[in-house]
């Protein structure tokens, strides 16, 4: 009777030092794909996010549990499918910040829910949001063995026009231009980079790359993470470099050379595409990095020293104060290694902001002001003849427009087209270098002007009363 006691007494003791505390999940997304499993992982089992474990398993009632033995204090967790690349996020797929609970030590049951699904978008979010402008294609990646989709952005002229343009490269392509395919909301540059063209701007064309899903980490960083993965960056970059590029260069009308391309993307993204203007600066001249994940690895700062500035470039580094404690001191510890490394202050761009968080709303809100200082000193191009003569003025313009430099040229007709490809005005014979454009609505055309078959003018054309 004694021992029977003395070990009732010895698991009372136990259960006491290690009481239970049952989660349960209340609900979950109704896109949950069948068959998942759902993990919880925090600093409860050292934040693994598949730990056979920590699966939540159903009760007698059906509903999704876990039972945990766990020392009174603050947990701090998530809900994941198994990885980190299908952690839990908003009802539209957004960022959460990690789930808190003060665990008292006392046996107790909580009821929690699931929102969303970060790697799951498009559910309920309407359709396609992309621009007629934007356009995808299915292509191969021989260095990983993959398919992805490409995202194409061309500027409103594009087809109207002969003119070349920069090109810059986006990571997270399902994010860039479509809500219905985004996992946490689009960034908006189709939208936000017509407006600029509306506005003056000479147009760019961007090229988006979705990402890989469950390989997303893997090929977001060239360097292995013990506890999340990574180690095919070198893979994904050269096919950019050595696939992608070629083929974008060869079917599009861009401006190849390093001083006209540039690369952007956020939190891993914003990893994989410092490492790559870091690695390529005889490819990229421009890198825009959005809240970049460089707790992910502290050889991210050794890649910059070791490698040093090789070529002038242009470097916007931008978080928000709102993200992980230590997102904005790992940016001015990036800021202060490149300035180390070589870079000089008019190189880089820093900025903070006090209601930044990681997500795609503030990354949309921010990304016209980091292209406009990225690009700032680019301009469309075309190739011959040399247009450096012919000049157009007022421009903008209400009624009349002036020619200069048609001189030596005979007949010489005008087309105008608007933004969208309509043609506004077929092609005309016109004389003395004056135009009448007062049959103009207000708004932005692409001016054509023609000699002997030739093209020898392709402006934009802002009509302002």
């Amino acid at each position: 009777m004694k021992i029977l006691l003395n070990t009732i007494l010895f698991f009372v003791l136990a259960l006491s030092l290690h009481a239970q505390l049952t989660i349960q999940l209340s609900s979950i997304p109704a896109n949950t794909p069948a068959g998942d499993n759902i993990y919880i992982a925090g600093n409860l089992n050292g934040w693994d996010a598949e730990h056979p474990s920590y699966v939540l398993t159903e009760n007698n009632e059906g509903v999704l549990q876990i039972i945990l033995a766990v020392d009174a204090g603050q947990l701090e967790f998530k809900f994941t499918r198994g990885g980190w690349e299908t952690v839990e996020g908003t009802a539209a797929g957004g960022f959460i910040p990690n789930r808190t609970y003060q665990y008292d030590g006392s046996e107790q049951t909580i009821q929690l829910q699931i929102e969303g699904w970060e790697d799951i978008g498009g559910g309920g979010n309407g359709g396609s949001t992309a621009a007629s402008n934007v356009s995808s294609f299915d292509f191969f990646i021989p260095q990983l063995n993959r398919n992805r989709r490409i995202w194409l952005y061309l500027p409103p002229d594009y087809e109207t026009s002969n003119a070349n343009y920069p090109v810059l490269y986006m990571q997270d392509g399902q994010n860039v231009f479509d809500v219905s395919t985004s996992f946490s909301g689009e960034w908006e540059v189709d939208e936000s980079l017509n407006s600029l063209f509306d506005n003056g701007d000479d147009g760019i064309i961007v090229v988006a790359i979705d990402n890989g899903g469950a390989n997303r980490i893997n090929e977001y960083s060239p360097w292995v993470n013990p506890s999340y993965g990574g180690g095919e960056g070198d893979e994904y970059i050269d096919f950019i470099v050595e696939t992608l590029k070629p083929y974008i260069d060869e079917n599009y009308r861009t401006l190849s050379d390093r001083t006209n391309t540039g690369i952007m993307g956020s939190s891993l993204g914003g990893l994989i595409s410092m490492y790559a203007a870091i690695e390529h600066q005889d490819v990229f001249s421009r890198a825009g990095i959005f809240s970049p994940s460089f707790w992910f690895t502290d050889e991210c700062y050794a890649q910059v020293s070791n490698t040093g500035k090789e070529a002038d470039m242009r470097i916007y580094l931008l978080a928000g104060e709102q993200e992980s404690a230590s997102m904005v001191p790992d940016l001015y510890a990036m800021y202060n290694t490149l300035l180390n490394a070589g870079f000089s202050q008019d190189e880089l761009f820093i900025t903070t902001h006090p209601d930044g968080q990681h997500s795609e709303w503030y990354w949309r809100r921010e990304f016209p002001d980091a292209y406009e200082w990225l690009f700032a000193d680019n301009v469309t191009s075309t190739t011959p003849p040399d247009f450096t003569t012919f000049q157009l003025s007022p421009n903008p313009t209400s009624n009349e427009l002036y020619i200069e430099g048609l001189e030596e040229f005979t007949n010489p007709r005008i087309q105008i087209y608007a933004v969208d490809g309509q043609l506004i005005l077929p092609s005309t014979f016109f004389q003395g270098g004056r135009i009448n454009t007062s049959f103009l609505k207000e708004g932005t055309y692409i001016i054509n002007i023609y000699a002997e078959e030739n093209i020898l003018l392709s402006k934009k054309l802002i009509i302002q009363r």
